[in-house]
């Protein structure tokens, strides 16, 4: 792809990486702690209520314990920084700290944590007024990733966006032609990636529906990349990159891959904005009070130990 058509669909390409990274290193150390709490704990979480006390790990994993209430401040910590993300919004200050969509994934490591966190933390214990919290939580992290999902789906610029498709379709005409008289791979493959409903058919679509077909879209993208790779590969390279899953050393062909997959990417946006639009807006009208009541459960309990003393 020319140099403008890659500014135009990734407008700040070394931002992005150096967000990338952190964030990369957030989740690894995220699922690596959960990976070690399994292993160590495994024996101990799998126990009975009333056989935990004798176990050699109860002093250290009950909620009260060494660990557990390491977890419990650890949950906390997540907390804060869970709610920094709607402060944002408010405090001029930080609203000049990055930028919205890293904030949003920094907020979505976050959510996704927190619920895991507490889970260790309670030693899987859900019952009562902590276990209505948990599960009051959980369902927020689980909206958080929809939400994620869908604001992803809407062009911050649909004019900008606009004006990317239509340099990338010229650029895809450019490849499938030369693709074609090369016989590096059929133009038919290369449409077969563009495939989508038309915009009548979105509009009467019901809105979860229309969620739903956003979604499945997403999921299908890569199975018909790795078919145009199939029809354009050897037995030796199918098997070497997965059926086509795997970039191959073909150059030509990931360029005319890789164009076409953006176009249908930016297509399918557009085509979806207004649903996408709707989404996000009854998403934010159920999320926040779910988000709130959470804060205030997570308040009341934390009270609660704190003036009995009691946490396990």
């Amino acid at each position: 792809m020319n140099a403008t058509i890659t500014t135009a669909v990734l407008p700040a390409v070394e931002p992005e990486r150096s967000h990338r990274r952190p964030l990369l290193v957030g989740y690894v150390l995220a699922i690596a702690l959960v990976l070690v709490l399994v292993v160590y704990g495994f024996d101990y979480y799998t126990l009975d209520a009333a056989h935990r006390p004798f176990s050699s790990k109860h002093a250290v994993l009950k909620p009260s314990g060494t660990i557990g209430l390491k977890l419990g401040e650890l949950a906390l910590l997540l907390f804060c920084t869970i709610f920094l993300y709607p402060l944002r919004k408010r405090w001029r200050w930080l609203s000049r700290q990055g930028s919205s969509k890293n904030w949003l994934d920094f907020h979505v490591l976050a959510g996704l944590a927190a619920p895991l966190i507490v889970a260790f933390h309670s030693s899987f214990k859900f019952q009562g007024f902590a276990g209505v919290a948990f599960w009051v939580m959980t369902a927020v992290a689980l909206s958080g990733v929809l939400g994620r999902y869908v604001y992803s789906q809407i062009p911050h610029n649909l004019n900008s966006a606009e004006l990317s498709l239509a340099e990338l379709e010229q650029q895809h005409t450019l490849l499938a032609q030369r693709l074609t008289a090369r016989g590096v791979l059929p133009t038919a493959d290369l449409h077969s990636l563009l495939r989508l409903p038309s915009a009548a058919v979105v509009n009467r679509l019901p809105l979860m529906v229309a969620l739903v077909y956003m979604i499945m879209l997403d999921l299908m993208r890569p199975l018909r990349v790795a078919r145009a790779r199939r029809h354009a590969l050897g037995w030796g390279e199918r098997l070497t990159t997965i059926g086509g899953l795997l970039r191959t050393r073909h150059q030509r062909l990931e360029q005319a891959i890789e164009a076409a997959r953006d176009q249908a990417l930016l297509s399918k946006r557009i085509l979806f904005l207004s649903r996408a639009q709707t989404v996000f807006h009854l998403w934010h009208v159920i999320h926040r009070p779910f988000s709130y009541s959470f804060a205030a459960l997570a308040a009341v309990h934390i009270a609660v130990v704190t003036m009995m003393g009691f946490m396990g």
